[in-house]
This record gives structure tokens, sequence and C-alpha cells, in this order.
């Protein structure tokens, strides 16, 4: 087999010192267009490709490349909308810096660590996980740039992240205008990932930020409507997912008149549900989707957010707090 071209060997047709070929591929603003020219003449003619980029990036302590750790299987990044809308965001800006997007997914799963560890990457995006993540942890020994998406705040990371809270409480506020047996459909409590049906749980039970934080402006928004959290239903899903929202829907009373979702999908799945009467109940949703143009729902950029979190990485100086607002429709007047 033909030995592979080296450095060396194109300095030697090209009449140049290897240190020249280097600086041709790594700095050529320090060297005369000409010799430029006689360099990657030389390199073609030989068949050399280049240095290797491994090693480049190894001797300079870098990689080129973002890491987005998923609390979710790799799939989601595809089949979430918001996730997706999130991580263009995030593309948008490496594209714009000439850096790579690395996709980290974490499960659970005892080698959830190992891989965030042994990942190749300049600085970690963590999509919302929950308080007791141990890859948190994995994250800030790393010492390279990190930014946690939603929550947890991690001391020594950055944070981009809505005040859920009072967002869940002003949208709550709206689809309960005229209810008298409201339910929420929420997000997973924890790790665990558990499907169940609760009666007004107390928002601190969640380890997921949040969860937390959207139960608790839920709760806010009930009891100032004169209604009894205590008795509200609170069906708790294993994921964003709209068809099993429909298929869980079924555990709610059939008195149910407002559907208090903590995502689109999750609204989308409650309207989907044949026992619900659609023309009797109210329904928020969470996010603004294109999908769901007649939904009242909390309305923010997650793009802009995934942009933000890729430009904290990348060392720009932290922008204002993620806005948000709520937009009313007929889902809920």
């Amino acid at each position: 087999m033909p030995r592979k071209p080296t450095m060396p060997d194109v300095a030697q047709a090209a009449g140049v010192s290897a240190m020249t070929v280097s600086y041709v591929y790594n700095k050529p603003d320090r060297v005369a267009p000409d010799t430029q020219r006689r360099v990657l003449e030389a390199a073609d003619e030989l068949g050399y490709a280049g240095p290797n980029a491994a090693a480049r990036n190894l001797r300079r302590g870098r990689t080129g490349n973002i890491g987005v750790v998923l609390g979710e299987r790799l799939s989601y990044a595809f089949a979430d909308p918001q996730a997706t809308v999130f991580l263009a965001g995030v593309a948008e800006v490496c594209a714009e810096h000439g850096q790579g997007l690395t996709l980290i997914p974490v499960t659970g799963g005892a080698s959830d660590v190992g891989r965030v560890q042994q990942a190749a990457v300049d600085g970690f995006i963590v999509w919302t996980t929950t308080d007791d993540d141990p890859v948190l942890a994995a994250v800030r020994a790393s010492g390279l740039p990190a930014v946690v998406h939603g929550g947890p705040a991690v001391e020594g990371l950055h944070l981009v992240a809505i005040d859920d809270r009072a967002a869940a409480a002003a949208v709550a506020a709206i689809g309960l205008r005229n209810a008298t047996a409201p339910a929420v459909v929420s997000f997973p409590l924890n790790r665990d990932r558990r499907p169940q049906l609760l009666l007004g749980p107390d928002p601190q039970a969640a380890t997921y930020p949040v969860t937390r934080a959207r139960l608790a402006g839920y709760r806010d928004a009930v009891r100032s409507a004169g209604l009894d959290w205590a008795s509200t239903p609170v069906l708790i899903l294993a994921r964003n997912d709209r068809a099993e929202a429909t298929r869980a829907l079924d555990q709610l009373p059939s008195t149910t008149d407002t559907v208090l979702a903590m995502s689109d999908e999750l609204a989308l799945g409650a309207l989907d549900a044949p026992f619900l009467d659609a023309s009797r109940f109210a329904v928020t949703g969470w996010d603004d989707s294109p999908t769901a143009p007649r939904l009242t729902t909390v309305a923010q950029s997650l793009r802009d957010q995934g942009s933000q979190c890729a430009r904290l990485v990348l060392g720009d100086p932290p922008g204002p707090p993620p806005a948000w607002e709520v937009i009313t429709r007929e889902s809920a007047r």
C-alpha cells in the first residue's frame, strides 16, 4: 500500500519549509499569495488532503463543536416541535461562527455521565433537566463554557429561561374565566417519568424546574379563581407527546371544562380526546406552535433562546431575559 504524502513531502515539492506549508493551511494570512498557490498545487499533485483536523484541534485544545445535552432519546431532537425550533437557533449561531453541533442524548442510564465526559466539544448547552441530574455535575466539572436552558440554575453555569410561574399563572387566568372543573396536563415530575393522575400535587414535588414552576403558576391561578387546587386533577405524562395525551385524557372526569396544558402538543392532544366536548370546554397551551393556530397559549421564541444559549457558550455577553406573552385565541376566551 503506497505511503500517504505528508507535510514535509509537500514542502519539498513546493520548495518551502514545512512551517510555511503549515501556515498555508492554518494561518494563510501569513503567506504570500504566490507561495500559497505553489504549496496548494504541490499538495494537489501529491494527493495531500491537508493536516489531520482531529490532531490539529487536539493541539489547539479545541474541537470546533458545541455539544447539546438532551435529556431524551436522540429521536426527540427531530420529533418534538419545540426541541427542533430550539436546535435551529443553536445551529444558526454555529453556522455563523463556523462551529459544528454535537447532540448528546442522555436518558437516565448509568452511561450518561461518561457520555458527557467523553464528548469532544468546546462547550455545552443542557436542555432543561432535573435538579438531581448527575450530568450537570459532569458538565460543570469539565470547566468548559456551559449554559442550561429552562433550568435548573447551577452555580457557575449560565441560565436561559423565562419566568415559567408567572407565564403559567397568566395563561391559566384566561383559561379559568368560566371554569368550574379544571384539569392540568403536565410534563413529567422527575426522571422516573411515571405517568399518573394526581389531585392538587405540591409543585415542590417536581424535580424538573420547568414542571415545578408551571404547576405553581397554575395553582396560583386556580386559587385566584376561587377554585380548589386540592381537588384539581393533574395528569402527569411521560413525554411531551400529542398521542399520549389523547390516550391518557380518558382518566379525567367527564365534567372537566378546562384543560391547562404545559405545551401546545399536549393541548392539541386534549382537543383530540373523543369524550371531551370541544364546544364547551376551554384549553390553553404553551409555545405558540404554528401547528396550533387556534390555541390560547404562551408565546416565547425558542429559536431566539437557542441562539442566545449558543452565543453564551461562544463567549458573547448575556442578552436581555427571554420575553414571553400570552396570546388569547378561540380555544379559551
